[in-house]
């Protein structure tokens, strides 16, 4: 509600004098006002008489020099009073709309407001685009790194020569960070005057156009390409598998550095408003992500599935699950959830191919029709190649309990009596990445049992049999599937290679 007609009473003599005439002491406010208007009628004419010298100084319509300067980078002193003078020029203005909406001052105080904005829009947008070199998002997410790393670099342990080589280094990468952070500081409060002067959308504008530009470069650079099923599905595995090879060096360096670093920008710059920090991080970052974490789900659904290319799909599975905290933390937003959804949707299908590879693993096992007998009882191939196999992918046991967790679940008592080690029991049940690679080394020796049928002679049998089994054994000891069958399965078998033995040398005898 105007208060011009309250301040006309404070002025009229005939109230001062009823007042009085009634023998009452006049009130403070009534006593004070005249001189409380003055004051603020002069404290509001020197704020605009400030505001209308600084913002004409560096209004580029009226001066050349304006025109060709950024206040900024010319003296960051004068930046912070033109930023304060804008500040004070905005609370002027309020005051000014509840006074007289009308007033001339208003108008002068809406008109300088305008030419202070395009003013520091314009120094928004020199900060952003000359400084693309030290807010590149390596630069930003690299920071508190290389803090850390130089606070625990000890002296004593370097050479004079490498102390030098070091200290040129460092003052190096601290030119570097200072121009980011000054950048950083001078692009905040920027963008904080601005949005506090109801002048937000210009600025998002300018942040959003530049900074997708260079998220977009990012993902181009790390030659991350948006493919569609068709595509993947008609390239050859080697073409592939060069496609998968490269995404893998990809993903960290985008999960590390692209978004991390862009989302700490974001942070920074937009600090005071979470939804505008949230929206531009989202327009910047969502579509890139989204290309990157949809990769995988790609040539998960591709058909690509014998088992010789599980390892390249265990490598993206480990590579989106080793990051999956920073993943989330970067995109925590709602409005980026999607990527989250995608990331998510990307392990599934993979984990799916996976346990589709063990299956058919499996199956070939079984199917192998090799009838030939290895000369002398030697090692068969079949046992090579299945123990090469499981040797290799025991390396990913940590991605795979989570994948083969209940699915399919396979009982223990599949599996032959005392299998594992007598102190299982069903109040400690072994987990499903054990039984499973059980499971297939027993597979495994069932078939070599019947391929041992294929000697005339029954002492070479046992010996193929004492000779695959004590092969399997070693290559179990020698990789990670002993962490998942324990020493009491390496026990019990190698008793039975001597039990293989032992019927060798007996029938050697008897001829």
């Amino acid at each position: 509600m105007p208060r011009k007609g309250m301040m006309g009473h404070f002025f009229s003599s005939k109230s001062s004098s009823s007042s009085i005439s009634h023998g009452s002491s006049p009130s403070s406010a009534s006593l004070y006002a005249p001189a409380s208007r003055f004051s603020s009628d002069v404290a509001m004419d020197r704020t605009l008489a400030t505001a209308e010298a600084m913002i004409t100084k560096w209004n580029p319509d009226i001066s050349s020099f304006a025109k060709v300067t950024s206040l900024f980078y010319e003296n960051r002193r004068e930046a912070r009073d033109f930023i304060k003078c804008v500040t004070d020029l905005q609370k002027s203005m309020h005051f000014l709309v509840m006074e007289d909406s009308s007033s001339e001052k208003l108008v002068r105080s809406q008109n300088l407001m305008e030419t202070a904005m395009k003013r520091l829009q314009k120094e928004f947008y020199q900060i952003l685009s000359m400084n693309r070199a030290h807010l590149d998002p390596e630069s930003v997410s690299a920071r508190s790194s290389r803090d850390s790393t130089r606070s625990s670099t000890s002296d004593d342990d370097e050479d004079d020569g490498s102390k030098d080589e070091i200290r040129i280094a460092g003052e190096s990468i601290t030119e570097v960070e200072n121009v980011s952070t000054i950048a950083m500081e001078d692009l905040r409060s920027i963008a904080e005057c601005m949005i506090s002067s109801g002048y937000g959308k210009e600025c998002v504008t300018i942040y959003k156009i530049i900074r997708k530009s260079i998220v977009d470069e990012g993902i181009y650079k790390l030659g991350v390409e948006k493919f569609s099923s068709s595509q993947i599905h008609k390239m050859d595995w080697d073409a592939l598998e060069l496609k998968i090879n490269n995404w893998l060096k990809s993903v960290k360096i985008a999960v590390k550095t692209l978004f991390n670093g862009e989302r700490i920008l974001c942070d920074h710059v937009f600090a005071t408003s979470e939804s505008i920090k949230e929206s531009c991080f989202t327009e910047i970052s969502r579509e890139g992500a989204q290309i990157l974490f949809g990769f995988p789900e790609i040539v998960a659904r591709s058909g690509k599935k014998s088992p010789e290319k599980i390892f390249r799909t265990l490598d993206m599975y480990t590579a989106i699950s080793s990051h999956w905290q920073e993943i989330e933390s970067i995109f925590s937003f709602k409005s980026t959830s999607v990527v989250l959804s995608q990331s998510v949707n990307s392990l599934i299908k993979l984990g799916e191919s996976v346990r589709t590879m063990m299956a058919e693993f499996e199956s070939a096992i079984q199917k192998d029709a090799s009838k030939s007998a290895v000369a002398s009882g030697g090692v068969h191939q079949l046992t090579v190649h299945v123990m090469d196999y499981l040797s290799l992918l025991a390396d990913y046991s940590n991605v795979l309990v989570d994948i083969l967790d209940g699915y399919p679940p396979l009982a223990k008592s599949s599996l032959p009596e005392s299998y594992f080690d007598s102190s299982d029991s069903d109040e400690s049940p072994v987990p499903a990445i054990s039984l499973r690679f059980a499971w297939l080394i027993l597979v495994l020796l069932c078939k070599l049992d019947g391929k041992s049928n294929h000697y005339k002679d029954v002492s070479l049998a046992y010996l193929f049999l004492a000779n695959n089994l004590q092969h399997v054994i070693n290559k179990v000891r020698t990789s990670n599937v002993q962490y998942l069958l324990g020493d009491g399965w390496v026990t019990k078998h190698e008793s039975k290679v001597k039990q293989f033995a032992a019927n060798y040398e007996r029938l050697g005898r008897e001829k």
